[in-house]
């Protein structure tokens, strides 16, 4: 299936409430092979429905990808664009589209655009994995910044003098970068409210069934109740002290204590609800942990082993072999050759 890109938008019926002047911003969105299909579509339907909203361009986009004909996105849906990442020029906005695997292509044209871009003034963005190229490009240096929360442990690993966090989305002057999925429609509207005012977004927010514009600093990931299917306080206070706390795990005592219950209570409470002990559980999201930096990082494997918890690199690959079916070695072996294919 193949979707040809649009650069204008025909003019809706409604007019703006306030008078919008001056001339439609340019915007490029730099698609990175296998980008998240939801994460690119959430961040150009409301320029296109900012144009409607008010019956004239007040956005200006066009698609660009590394060989200039077309990029696939992670749901196999190929998209048309306009040109090169290295023919793609004087704009006021350049936003990459990232997704799946983003470390393991060559993405120096890209580099090479977004720098003379930015050198020309342009502000430079992000969605979902998109932050990963701005960060290797330098773009991000002083600024502060956001990815998907998958991605976070190994940006962070390869990046740690940057100031990347966890919020919904982050805008620092000319640069924006969002979590990725739906985050982009809320980062897309705040920018829609800084250039033409709160009733432009409200418009496009009511057209886009979107009952509020999320606050940047708002958490990625549903909370614990949400995610667990259980509302008990104890048991989601004990998940929460596990899930940040990989590096250095904490006793059962220690959890227990944390909100005052035996050990054996504690464990009565994981198997009634999670029907796992607490222990296995914990087990569970310091592997999980561990699979993600193997996948998104280079992290040497012991490395990986301590930064979740293990002090011994055969219990770490026992552990994850018992787990996921493989060890961590093969887990990375076959990471490295997926990227040397698609390279």
């Amino acid at each position: 299936m193949t979707i040809a890109a649009g650069a204008t938008c025909p003019a809706g019926v409604a007019a703006a409430s306030e008078a919008v002047t001056g001339r439609a911003i340019s915007v490029g969105f730099m698609l990175v092979d296998r980008f998240s299909m939801i994460a690119f579509s959430s961040a150009i339907e409301p320029l296109r429905l900012a144009n409607r909203a008010v019956g004239r361009d007040l956005y200006r986009f066009s698609l660009w990808s590394e060989d200039g004909t077309k990029c696939a996105a992670s749901n196999g849906i190929e998209v048309k664009v306009a040109g090169r990442f290295c023919d793609a020029q004087d704009f006021d906005m350049l936003v990459v589209c990232g997704g799946i695997d983003i470390q393991h292509p060559d993405h120096r044209a890209l580099h090479s655009a977004l720098r003379r871009c930015s050198a020309r003034g342009a502000a430079i963005g992000a969605v979902c994995t998109g932050t990963y190229v701005l960060a290797k490009a330098g773009l991000l240096d002083g600024y502060r910044a956001t990815i998907h929360w998958e991605n976070l442990p190994g940006l962070v690993s390869e990046h740690d003098g940057l100031e990347i966090g966890s919020d919904l989305f982050e805008i620092d002057r000319n640069r924006f970068t969002c979590a990725g999925g739906t985050a982009a429609a809320d980062m897309m509207l705040s920018l829609i409210v800084r250039d033409h005012g709160p009733s432009v977004a409200s418009e496009v927010a009511d057209q886009l069934i979107h009952h509020r514009i999320r606050e940047s600093g708002e958490r990625q990931r549903m909370d614990l109740r949400m995610r667990l299917g259980v509302s008990h306080p104890k048991l989601l206070r004990v998940v929460g002290l596990m899930e940040t706390s990989l590096a250095e795990p904490l006793g059962s005592q220690e959890l227990a204590d944390a909100v005052q219950l035996s050990t054996r209570q504690l464990e009565r409470l994981f198997l009634k609800y999670l029907g796992r002990s607490p222990a296995k559980h914990y087990l569970r999201i310091r592997l999980e942990h561990a699979r993600n930096l193997i996948r998104q990082t280079a992290m040497p494997l012991l490395s990986v082993a301590f930064e979740c918890g293990f002090t011994s690199a055969s219990h770490f690959s026992k552990a994850y072999l018992d787990c996921f079916g493989q060890p961590p070695s093969a887990e990375r072996k076959l990471v490295q050759t997926q990227g040397s294919v698609r390279a």
